[in-house]
């Protein structure tokens, strides 16, 4: 089930296709302007590897959040898989020594807020995929 075809299925169904397009969309474009700011070089490090990661990291969040929207049911492996990814190269940042700035001053668990929004979206996609 996508956003187009939960409109014919009821409200509750449109109600939380909204929801996953909404967290997507606002997750999409913070990644994008995060994309943006690495061609520019306003990376997060002055490590060119490690920005090297973080923008193919956060290109594969992009197409699986796309997928996601589109229902695909593989999509939510990737999009779970991509993320994780990337805290796990912000905990390489924090704790390893690379240079970042992002890091100073933050405590170590800040970092697991990036999976608020993906539980969210992966609680409204399993509830419309399991009321099928």
């Amino acid at each position: 089930m996508n956003v187009l075809t939960a409109c014919r299925e009821g409200p509750l169904r449109t109600f939380q296709s909204l929801i996953i397009l909404g967290l997507a969309g606002l997750l999409i474009y913070y990644h994008t302007i995060m994309l943006n700011d690495l061609a520019n070089g306003r990376g997060l490090s002055s490590d060119a590897t490690y920005n090297t990661i973080q923008g193919t990291l956060r290109f594969a969040i992009i197409a699986s959040l796309a997928g996601v929207v589109l229902g695909k049911r593989q999509a939510l492996w990737a999009m779970w898989f991509s993320i994780s990814a990337l805290i796990a190269t912000q905990y390489w940042g924090h704790f390893g020594n690379v240079p970042v700035e992002f890091a100073a001053g933050r405590h170590s668990l800040s970092y697991l807020k990036g999976f608020i929004i993906p539980s969210i979206i992966t609680t409204a996609f399993r509830y419309c995929r399991d009321r099928d």
